[in-house]
């Protein structure tokens, strides 16, 4: 994959992202809990996504596969050498995690994540811009602090 062909992939997926995340801010609005997103990347990067310490991301292939696929270290490009700690090492105000698709998310503590991660019971995953770890659903829904279905009422 060519530079500029990366580059339109990358953005295809960011949008892709924040749609997500918009989708799941209002999903949580609805429970009475409200995020406030930072906007600019200073504060993105210095404090985290948000005023509130929440990491959202969308796995959209985790019912195919019957796992998340939980990040710890990420490239922006993968030309780039080395990899950086991110998601759930990710050093910022992050403590809970939500991860899923439109129809099925689940909200974790960071902390148990790290600890799961840090067991060596999961499979580890790299992609030529991610490292990760994938937890099977039926784990997921032990560990997790809440399951939101948005089908089902």
């Amino acid at each position: 994959m060519g530079k500029s062909d990366y580059l339109t992939y990358y953005n295809e997926k960011l949008e892709q992202a924040l749609i997500f995340q918009d989708f799941v801010m209002e999903k949580l609005h609805e429970q009475g809990i409200t995020i406030m997103n930072y906007g600019s990347k200073k504060y993105q990067h210095e404090k985290g996504e948000n005023l509130a310490g929440i990491e959202i991301k969308n796995d959209t292939k985790f019912t195919e596969t019957g796992n998340l696929y939980i990040e710890t270290e990420e490239k922006a490009n993968p030309l780039n050498k080395n990899y950086i700690k991110s998601g759930i090492y990710r050093n910022d105000n992050t403590w809970l995690y939500i991860i899923g698709d439109f129809d099925l998310f689940f909200i974790f503590g960071k902390n148990i994540l790290i600890l799961l991660h840090k067991s060596d019971k999961y499979r580890p995953v790299t992609t030529p811009t991610s490292k990760g770890f994938l937890l099977p659903i039926c784990e997921s829904e032990k560990y997790c602090l809440k399951k939101i279905n948005t089908i089902t009422p």
